[in-house]
């Protein structure tokens, strides 16, 4: 009976000790992410790290004693569906903040329902329009794109690569790229010799890389997410092109090695976060330990390295759980307290927030990498 008694105390004390844990209330956060669908390499990873961190969180007692529930929905890349979702989020399941959408044209469809809503959104997409201009109740984690294009640019300048061939997607994504590029490479003295575009859906890219095979530029940049990119290296490897391939950070996770087969993507270049090179940083790297940890903790949870798409998301609850901790639960303090933010370490940088600046990253959130032997390597 003493050890039935202690059993039973002991599971007494757990359930007690449990629900005291939680008996500040719970915080609901909503998640719109492309888990299925031609965007889910963006997607997929998002979801996973959201739940990843909520159980951690939860495991460890919250967050200020709340405990974290997160509902998530699969938008599967559609914006309209996105914006179903988003209402329902806040509506029906009355979330005090939304992470996502994956994409760009999601994010761009969705900002009208938070701003009339009044609930902070932290988009995992990387548009500059999202952010630029600055609407009050919305932020994302990507660097924007300009910032990537200005990284690929300034690489460009050192090796002397003056004639620029454009090939880029008609979404969303690749629009807001190919404006930016464009615009720095005309305040930059580059030369923009061929602009070329395709579908989201196009599975051969033969015709405009023929068409710039001819004009002969200095270097091609592609700008949009797999699989195009990918359709794109492999059908610059049948043609036998040799001028440089530089891809945007659209592609910076190891899918797009995949898809487009190692032998073709060897020496492609393309700005990626930290996350995908962190191996080869040096220790002192202000992201290094959070970058290893959440790679570390991904493998083990999943079986699988870390994407630097599955780091916008971690970035978006370091943003939402650091304003709730020292501002407050309520959807306007979540919101002034993530455009408070500054020197905030994540995956994808090092956030600093302003009311004008609602993605707060820079230049240094990107390196300069190459696909080398199947794996990335950091150009020096």
């Amino acid at each position: 009976m003493k050890k039935i008694f202690a059993v039973g105390g002991v599971l007494c004390f757990s359930l007690m000790f449990a629900t005291m844990s939680f008996a500040a209330g719970t915080i609901k956060i909503g998640g719109l992410f492309a888990v299925t669908g031609p965007a889910s390499f963006l997607g997929e990873p998002e979801k996973k790290t959201l739940e990843m961190l909520v159980k951690e969180a939860n495991d460890k007692g919250g967050i200020n004693g709340m405990k974290v529930e997160a509902v998530i929905y699969d938008t599967t890349g559609d914006a309209t569906k996105a914006v179903q979702l988003a209402t329902k989020l806040i509506k029906d399941d009355k979330v005090s903040v939304i992470i996502g959408p994956s994409t760009t044209g999601e994010s761009m469809a969705v900002i009208p329902v938070a701003e009339k809503e009044k609930i902070p959104l932290i988009s995992c997409a990387a548009g500059i329009k999202i952010t630029e201009p600055a609407k009050h109740w919305v932020f994302k984690t990507p660097a924007n794109d300009h910032v990537a294009a200005e990284k690929i640019l300034n690489y460009m300048a050192k090796q002397k690569q003056k004639n620029i061939a454009l090939l880029t997607v008609t979404d969303g994504f690749g629009s807001s790229g190919r404006e930016q590029i464009k615009a720095l490479a005309k305040q930059k003295g580059f030369s923009i010799v061929a602009d070329e575009v395709y579908g989201p859906k196009d599975t051969d890219m033969t015709a405009q890389l023929t068409k710039i095979r001819g004009i002969k530029p200095d270097v091609i940049i592609c700008w949009g997410t797999n699989p195009g990119p990918a359709v794109v290296t492999k059908n610059v490897k049948q043609l036998g092109i040799k001028i440089p391939l530089y891809m945007s950070h659209g592609v910076a996770s190891k899918k797009f090695i995949e898809l487009a087969g190692p032998d073709a993507a060897e020496g492609v270049m393309l700005p990626a976060g930290k996350l995908a090179i962190y191996d080869v940083l040096p220790k002192s790297d202000t992201q290094y330990k959070l970058l290893k940890d959440y790679d570390q903790a991904y493998r083990k949870a999943y079986g699988v390295e870390a994407s630097t798409f599955g780091g916008y998301a971690y970035d978006a609850w370091l943003l939402a759980t650091t304003a709730i901790k020292k501002a407050g639960t309520t959807p306007d303090k979540i919101r002034s307290g993530i455009e408070q933010t500054k020197k905030l370490i994540s995956i994808s940088g090092v956030f600093n927030m302003s009311p004008k600046d609602h993605n707060g990253l820079d230049l240094s959130a990107f390196e300069m990498v190459k696909v080398s032997k199947g794996d990335w390597a950091l150009i020096k």
